[in-house]
């Protein structure tokens, strides 16, 4: 069992506030933890994930003196669904971000992103730079114009693949509880391999209904992810990312982003498995657009690292913001 699991991070839990905020036409929910005076750090999700799974890092750098926010993306979580979910985009997300960040009066931040989380920090940064001190990124490397259309070609059977056909995935996720559909991709995303599906089989089979759950995510973290599915639905989440990868990294002609960056990636991280992405990353071509990068691999670590090895995580998260946070004095 890790440290996380003693009484103190129950009571730190609940210092976690949590807000909606009004912005482009959607109320979406916010949780935060730390003083208002103290220098932010916004955490960006990914998918199967909400808020919630920045619970560990949120504590951490409130107690080193940081205000953490974690906002649920539109659609996902607490966060209000948009009119037509199936419209939604990337560039809604990265608007939603600088507009949750203005209606807090927050002018400077660093940005944490998870998985396609990264598909909106950098971005994000290419957008609003003013707004941006330094950026991690865990599981994902900033993604090159027209990513999943020329550079990684992701295998035939592979889960992006099928999700992006619209009612592939509804009718497999359909045949389960949502609680079940949360469990069974946690478990096939902290795999090393890729998980790829025979043409006759569909996603959720490649997942034995005996699979236990990874030993550092508990029942009670499931309940916490189903609870927020069971309310948002997978409509949106479906669309960002699956139903948009082909817009990815399109957004700027010759992008380079100048701030500080971190990547975290973990060892056995599935990701690096995918054709090019390693790659990619290894050979230092990343590094065209991310100049000031440092790449960090985590041992045995997979997709799912704040969760998985949290003090870790804190340890390099709060190494880097406390070497930067220069950058964000008032």
């Amino acid at each position: 069992m890790h440290q996380f699991t003693t009484h103190t991070h129950t009571i730190a839990m609940d210092q976690i506030t949590h807000k909606f905020v009004q912005v482009n036409g959607l109320k979406l929910h916010v949780a935060e933890i730390g003083l208002e005076s103290s220098p932010v750090v916004i955490f960006l999700h990914g998918f199967p994930e909400i808020w919630y799974t920045w619970r560990y890092q949120m504590i951490a750098v409130a107690k080193a003196g940081f205000r953490a926010i974690a906002p649920d993306f539109r659609g996902y979580g607490l966060s209000e669904q948009p009119a037509e979910p199936e419209k939604a985009t990337f560039a809604d997300l990265i608007n939603d971000t600088a507009s949750i960040l203005d209606s807090l009066n927050i002018s400077k931040v660093f940005v944490i992103g998870k998985d396609f989380g990264a598909i909106v920090a950098y971005p994000f940064a290419l957008q609003y730079p003013e707004k941006v001190a330094g950026i991690i990124t865990i599981g994902l490397p900033f993604m090159p114009p027209g990513a999943f259309t020329t550079e990684f070609v992701l295998p035939e059977g592979f889960y992006p693949r099928r999700w992006q056909e619209p009612g592939r995935a509804e009718a497999d996720f359909g045949r389960f509880d949502v609680k079940t559909v949360v469990r069974n991709v946690y478990i096939l995303f902290s795999q090393s391999e890729l998980q790829i599906a025979n043409e006759n089989q569909e996603i959720m089979d490649l997942v034995k209904p005996s699979t236990p759950l990874p030993s550092w995510f508990t029942e009670e973290d499931l309940e916490a992810y189903a609870a927020l599915y069971e309310k948002s639905g997978f409509r949106t989440a479906l669309q960002v990312p699956y139903r948009t990868m082909h817009m990815v990294g399109s957004e700027v002609q010759n992008p380079k982003v100048e701030v500080p960056t971190t990547m975290i990636m973990g060892e056995a991280d599935y990701v690096l498995k995918i054709p090019g992405i390693g790659e990619y990353i290894r050979s230092g071509e990343v590094k065209k657009y991310v100049p000031n990068q440092e790449t960090i691999y985590v041992p045995h670590g997979t997709h799912f690292l704040p969760e998985q090895f949290p003090e870790k995580v804190n340890e390099l998260v709060l190494e880097f913001l406390n070497n930067h946070k220069h950058l964000v004095a008032v």
